[in-house]
């Protein structure tokens, strides 16, 4: 005769035993589960998305058994978190190879085609807000800023996007790219927005290299790699405007990339020229009075693409960038990074670049 439990009348005694094995069945039962996903999963070369699918199975199952396996669920829940990959940061993957494996070589640049900045943001969508890409599967070499000196060149910064960040992330780059826009209508100073750029770049992460670029330039082959090397490095050698050629040994102009180290160096860049011309060739001279060299990639895979267009506006030649040429040795200490001045009106963040728009104080008199 079945005894009853004075505690739940109606209750049929269950022997304790019975119970203690019933959880043993399906402690086994998950268990094997659990290590056959997990041999799949090893098996399969690491495919996640495999092991999330047989994770989902399992889920399922325990939903559907929940009532008699309570406790066992939270154990086998625990052992599958455990089990469960965790994304690499940066810090945890290998670095990426000396040559990036994506690059392609010669590229088609073309301007007559119609850029649609929100369909290249579909494009890239791994670039973050800001303009800011790092490799997912490998540790960069570099990180890289990208500093533009700019104002009211919006048509070629279109271009400029449209085609450099395919080019950056094939190079499997940690970049940001920062657009430096000069506020107001007074005579331009490209120097000292690059100078600016260097400094509002490093307020947001520790870049170890900056390329500078004008916005109206853009390679032609993606393995003239945008990052620093021993010696700073002149990036657009072979520009079409002179024929493919350098026009002059000296020549720094256009695209040039200097670790933090070498910028530091040199006191950066000149903040005393005004209007177009000239500080290029300052740069060179403070590179070379600092004992350092320039060092090109060859003229073949230098060649980059300039796009048409009228001076602008309070840009007109500078007629004093002679005399300042002829003493950058006297006045590259003074005159640099260390005397920089501005004010930050804003910041904007874009999705494929971050814009700081500044006031740089007037030209003297």
């Amino acid at each position: 005769m079945m005894m009853k439990d004075p505690l739940l009348p109606g209750a049929s005694a269950v022997l304790p035993g019975a119970s203690l094995q019933k959880a043993c069945k399906f402690l086994v039962l998950f268990c094997a589960l659990h290590l056959t996903v997990t041999l799949v999963y090893y098996v399969s070369g690491g495919d996640l998305k495999l092991f999330q699918y047989f994770q989902k199975q399992q889920f399922q199952y325990r939903e559907k058994t929940n009532s008699t396996s309570g406790p066992l669920v939270s154990v086998l829940a625990k052992a599958e978190q455990a089990a469960m990959p965790e994304p690499s940061s940066p810090e945890d993957l290998a670095q990426c190879p000396d040559t990036s494996p994506l690059l392609v070589g010669p590229l088609r640049v073309e301007f007559s085609i119609v850029v649609d900045l929100e369909e290249d943001r579909k494009s890239n969508p791994s670039v973050s807000e800001g303009g800011r890409y790092r490799p997912k599967d490998c540790k960069a070499l570099q990180k890289v800023a990208l500093i533009i000196p700019f104002r009211k060149r919006d048509e070629h910064l279109k271009y400029w996007l449209h085609y450099l960040h395919p080019i950056l992330q094939r190079q499997q780059l940690d970049y940001g790219i920062y657009v430096i826009n000069q506020d107001g209508d007074a005579t331009f100073n490209r120097a000292k927005l690059l100078n600016i750029g260097y400094v509002e770049a490093l307020k947001e992460y520790d870049y170890e290299c900056f390329v500078f670029s004008d916005v109206d330039l853009i390679p032609m082959d993606d393995k003239n790699i945008y990052k620093c090397y021993s010696q700073p490095r002149h990036l657009s050698v072979s520009m079409d405007k002179f024929g493919f050629r350098l026009p002059y040994t000296q020549y720094f102009g256009g695209v040039s990339a200097l670790s933090k180290q070498q910028f530091e160096r040199i006191n950066g860049f000149p903040n005393n020229y005004w209007g177009w011309g000239g500080e290029d060739d300052d740069i060179y001279n403070r590179i070379i009075a600092s004992g350092m060299s320039v060092s090109r990639p060859d003229s073949v895979t230098g060649k980059c693409r300039m796009i048409r267009h009228d001076r602008d506006a309070k840009n007109d030649p500078n007629p004093k960038r002679f005399d300042l040429i002829a003493h950058t040795r006297q006045t590259m200490k003074s005159d640099g990074i260390n005397t920089l001045t501005y004010t930050v009106k804003k910041t904007e963040k874009f999705p494929l670049y971050t814009k700081i728009t500044v006031d740089i104080g007037p030209m003297p008199s």
